[in-house]
């Protein structure tokens, strides 16, 4: 008998703040494929995040292999605007001496 050859839906949806994720779980299509190129199995990854289910992981693995140039670019796209909103909070806020002043913030409590 030869079987029947469906097509599987890809478990990926975009967010509203246009984050990719995984299925119904809040886990996010990058922190799986950092992993996974950190050299994670798909066993090791559903380990560390327990809402993903393992058919979900592996389908969002296969799906990042089959599109990788495009995957690659929208990490690239997240981590440059994680390091614009890092430099914009820096500049907005003098964090230089911030230590110190929770430390004698702490000691007056005490």
């Amino acid at each position: 008998m030869t079987p029947t050859i469906v097509q599987e839906e890809i478990p990926l949806r975009i967010d509203a703040d246009g984050v990719i994720r995984i299925g119904n779980t809040r886990v996010m299509l990058d922190t799986v494929v950092y992993a996974f190129q950190d050299g994670a199995t798909v066993e090791e990854i559903v380990q560390q995040y327990p809402a993903l289910r393992i058919r979900d992981a592996y389908l969002a693995i296969g799906y990042y292999l089959s599109h990788r140039a495009e995957i690659d670019a929208y990490l690239r796209d997240a981590e440059q605007q994680a390091e614009r909103v890092k430099r914009e909070n820096q500049a907005r806020w003098d964090t230089r001496d911030l230590r110190e002043r929770l430390l004698a913030r702490q000691s007056t409590r005490e």
